[in-house]
């Protein structure tokens, strides 16, 4: 049985509030596109522009291979996504996300990156034990570690979306609900 494709990007929505993957499967709606995401496409590319020049000491790293915009596939997972930049050494492949943002990044942003790990692995063939967020305004990149908890965790996720939509559940939505207020979604949910 072929499994409902699913992307990063709903793994990263889901952690922050699972009902925005339900309106984006089971209410189909036409997603309005914001400033902040018109901004955020800006600066990547830019991003994206001056890392071909710079070392990669901000990864901790003398030596690797970078690899810009990778489309990532997996029929096994039922996963896809597109990556910002990969990094690849003889030992290991280093995902890499570039988020245009001054805070630490969130537990939605730390499980996208495990689910391109996952993703990266199978591209590869090889392991992937840590990514990274460079985060654009400080130009500093953030580690996070790469856990078989959170591997775990990301497969247990895609499971619940793919229940999820199959069944047109609407899911509660998010315990924290200042999020509510720049939510595109927000005059769907009736509740919050």
């Amino acid at each position: 049985m072929e499994l409902l494709e699913l992307t990063v990007t709903d793994v990263k929505q889901y952690v922050y509030c699972p009902r925005i993957v339900f309106f984006t499967y089971c209410l189909p709606l036409r997603r309005p596109v914001t400033y902040k995401m018109e901004e955020g496409k800006l600066q990547h590319e830019r991003v994206e522009e001056l890392e071909h020049r710079r070392s990669l000491r901000a990864y901790g790293l003398k030596e690797g291979e970078r690899v810009f915009g990778v489309r990532l596939y997996s029929q096994r997972l039922g996963l896809s996504g597109y990556l910002d930049m990969a990094i690849l050494t003889p030992a290991e492949v280093i995902p890499v996300e570039f988020k245009n943002s001054t805070g630490k990044p969130g537990l939605n942003h730390k499980y996208q990156l495990v689910a391109y790990a996952l993703l990266c692995e199978e591209k590869w063939d090889k392991p992937v034990r840590r990514g990274f967020f460079y985060l654009i305004p400080s130009k500093r990149a953030h580690e996070v570690a790469i856990t078989p908890n959170a591997r775990r965790f990301v497969k247990k996720m895609l499971s619940e979306m793919r229940e999820m939509i199959l069944n047109e559940a609407m899911p509660t939505p998010t315990r924290h609900r200042g999020r509510c207020v720049e939510c595109e979604y927000r005059r769907f949910c009736g509740d919050v």
